[in-house]
């Protein structure tokens, strides 16, 4: 083992880990906090940096409390539960400024409105790996930093429903009444908390589908919806209708195993508000729409809204809903991009849900261009937050940001941060846009 090197940490950088400075490198510790003095111990060494864990904490944080979890540290799900969620909120306001400022060029000195969320049992979905050991089976996650899996027969981020499903999955698996190899199991809770829809893949189906999934309904009796797998023969077999029921304020959505919908039980109803807020106008474009979780409350505000999603289950979805709701919103199923290339209108609202990949370059261009009165961006990543932003703003060195095509120019009129993923160091931040004239 290499010498422990002492140093103390500054502050922490997105991805989880604290930065210290120490012998002429960078150094970068997860599952340490600002301000206190580490004995580290090097893992990975480069010109510049070093990666490394703590070995002992000789100052601890005034931030530092006792993790609720005992697999912290060792799963990789949860990165900051070492930290006061006090402390958590206030790290990922920090974070998200300085990216925005070194990569984009985005320097807000206005206020961050934090919303906040109860800081534990707030996951409506979870993906468990499973860990063979000879003839046994177990469910669990991945370890911090590896592909190998850890056992885990606590989560305390999931939601009830969600901690019963470990369980019972946990005991069927141990009886060995499930025949064949399961791989991976997904479950996916109802905004009450009371139905699941449930994912389930084997590496192949050693006995019927219908045998399988009365094994599973038996074990797991809240299962609404479910989906088996067999990825030798990349066969999907249904049992159920094939989505659940999510509702945030008075919408109602079907959504389907495969479709996206936000994680966080508690916010997407104060979510949907603070952006609509002031929302309204003749034409609205819900770009990155999934299965209309924006769509449906624009349609009651503007003339049109067309909703745009590439992903086909989102988009039946998408279509199931509205009809459901008796909403007007036209829907298209398109990369956001491809339909930016082709539309002509200037819309006076826009919604940008993009995932962590971000809106890019051209796109970000192409919708300046169209000069909407306001746009406000839902984003998952502050690194590519901060590069759309900068084309947005009009802040970037780049072709596009000076792209001949540009006719309006943006100006940040709010920002906030939702903790839709407390105790990970995952920002979702909510910019609204608006067109100086």
């Amino acid at each position: 083992m290499e010498d422990l090197i002492q140093a103390r940490i500054e502050k922490l950088v997105y991805g989880g880990e604290g930065l210290a400075h120490a012998e002429g490198h960078a150094i970068f510790v997860p599952f340490s906090a600002p301000g206190e003095l580490l004995a580290i111990e090097p893992l990975e060494r480069r010109k510049k940096w070093i990666r490394g864990r703590p070995s002992r904490i000789l100052e601890p944080s005034s931030l530092r409390v006792p993790p609720s979890c005992p697999h912290f540290g060792s799963c990789g799900g949860c990165h900051y539960q070492h930290i006061s969620y006090a402390g958590q909120l206030q790290q990922k306001v920090d974070i998200l400024r300085e990216t925005l400022g070194r990569i984009g060029g985005v320097n807000w000195e206005g206020p961050i409105e934090i919303h906040e969320s109860p800081p534990f049992a707030y996951r409506n979905r979870a993906q468990w790996a499973v860990l063979r050991e000879g003839s046994n089976a177990q469910l669990g996650y991945h370890m911090a930093g590896s592909s190998a899996v850890l056992a885990a027969n606590v989560c305390p981020v999931l939601s009830p429903s969600l901690e019963r499903c470990l369980a019972e999955m946990q005991a069927l698996l141990a009886s060995g009444a499930l025949p064949g190899n399961v791989v991976e199991v997904e479950a996916f809770a109802d905004s009450a908390d009371t139905r699941l829809a449930l994912n389930v893949a084997f590496e192949s189906f050693a006995a019927p589908a219908e045998a399988l999934a009365a094994a599973i309904r038996a074990a797991v009796p809240n299962v609404e919806s479910l989906l088996l797998l067999d990825r030798r023969r990349r066969r999907f077999e249904l049992s159920g209708p094939g989505y659940i029921v999510q509702q945030a304020g008075e919408y109602r959505y079907r959504v389907g195993h495969l479709s996206f919908y936000q994680v966080n039980r508690f916010l997407p109803p104060d979510l949907l508000r603070t952006l609509l807020d002031g929302a309204q106008g003749g034409l609205a474009l819900d770009l990155f729409a999934g299965v209309g979780f924006f769509s449906l409350p624009l349609a009651a505000r503007f003339q049109r809204v067309i909703a745009v999603d590439s992903n086909l289950g989102a988009v039946r979805d998408l279509r199931a809903n509205v009809e459901a709701a008796g909403s007007g919103v036209v829907s298209r199923r398109s990369s956001a991009d491809s339909f930016l290339r082709g539309f002509r209108e200037t819309p006076d609202f826009v919604v940008l849900d993009p995932p962590r990949a971000g809106l890019g370059a051209e796109s970000a261009a192409r919708l300046v261009a169209l000069a909407p009165g306001q746009i406000a961006y839902l984003s998952c990543d502050p690194a590519t937050l901060a590069r759309d932003l900068a084309i947005l703003l009009g802040t970037a060195k780049s072709a596009a940001a000076s792209n001949p095509r540009r006719r309006a120019s943006y100006a940040i009129a709010a920002m906030h941060l939702f903790d839709l993923f407390p105790q990970t160091y995952h920002i979702e931040a909510l910019v609204r846009l608006r067109r100086e004239e």
